[in-house]
């Protein structure tokens, strides 16, 4: 499997559970980057410099950005057009919840907390997803919440060559009514949001609209709140998220393969650009419009 393709000489052929066991060892090592020093060294990249996929192999991208931003919603999309599959770690963690598995009690008690899971769990989820994907045959993939430290992006880089990292950006009003407004279907664990932003033009900032994603009539009765999303939880997580995520932005800023995108709206605006911006195009876009 591609993920595997830079592993060192003594871990050469292992198994993507093997190799994630050696890379949970290598979490107690301090972490080596400096921002300040690296970034004065170094750079803005820019779209022209921004690293590809080599020629032969699927795309191998990262998708960083606030919780709530809408990570999930544009990984998703650029999976189906582009054929690879969509990693979410959140994901990978709820499904944790729901199991009942060993990690679920030790899991609700800290997503209830708006606390960030640790480097052990996410890549212990992280490597059994792998190996269910190799053992299917999957090449290329579009991580989505993975790595949120500067550790973890080091771990990453150190056993594959990330291509490309998508940083999303919403503005901080528009992240809050966001999150506050997500739902989930109980029975078919459709994601939608009730919320509907309109925010006013004001200090040469534009009108920002996103219309909500209501659920079909047959999920409308069965639509739940995550626990996580409360107002204090979601502040919480922002704060995490501005301490100890942001030094991942200028880890892959200084390695040129960072592009920043501005959500200028919801998805009917904001997905058009994004293909843009990544020089693709969507032939067959017959998904909602709604936002």
């Amino acid at each position: 499997m591609t993920v595997l393709s830079r592993c060192s000489t003594a871990a050469a052929n292992p198994t993507v559970a093997a190799t994630f066991s050696y890379l949970i060892r290598a979490l107690s090592s301090s972490s080596k980057f400096d921002s300040e020093t690296d970034l004065n060294r170094n750079k803005p990249a820019t779209l022209a410099t921004l690293n590809r996929e080599p020629e032969g192999r699927n795309v191998q991208w990262v998708f960083l950005g606030c919780p709530g931003v809408g990570k999930g919603t544009y990984a998703s999309r650029l999976s189906n057009l582009l054929v690879v599959p969509h990693i979410s770690t959140g994901d990978l963690v709820r499904d944790e919840l729901a199991s009942s598995g060993p990690l679920s009690s030790q899991l609700k008690e800290i997503v209830n907390q708006g606390k960030l899971v640790s480097d052990e769990i996410i890549i212990d989820l992280l490597s059994k997803r792998l190996e269910m994907g190799e053992a299917k045959g999957e090449t290329g993939f579009i991580l989505d919440g993975f790595p949120r430290t500067v550790r973890q992006a080091e771990i990453l880089e150190g056993v594959t060559d990330i291509d490309l990292v998508i940083n999303l950006k919403l503005r901080e009003e528009a992240l809050l009514a966001k999150c506050l407004g997500r739902r989930i279907c109980s029975e078919c664990g459709g994601n939608y949001n009730v919320a509907s932003i309109d925010i006013k033009a004001e200090n040469g900032r534009p009108r920002m609209y996103m219309a909500p994603l209501p659920p079909p009539p047959q999920c409308a009765s069965k639509l739940i709140t995550r626990p996580d999303d409360t107002e204090e939880v979601v502040k919480q997580r922002l704060r995490i998220y501005q301490a100890m995520t942001r030094p991942v932005e200028d880890f892959y800023l200084i390695r040129g393969k960072l592009l920043e995108f501005d959500l200028p709206g919801g998805i009917p605006e904001s997905w058009p650009k994004l293909l843009r911006a990544l020089n693709l195009e969507d032939h067959d876009d017959k998904q909602s419009a709604a936002a």
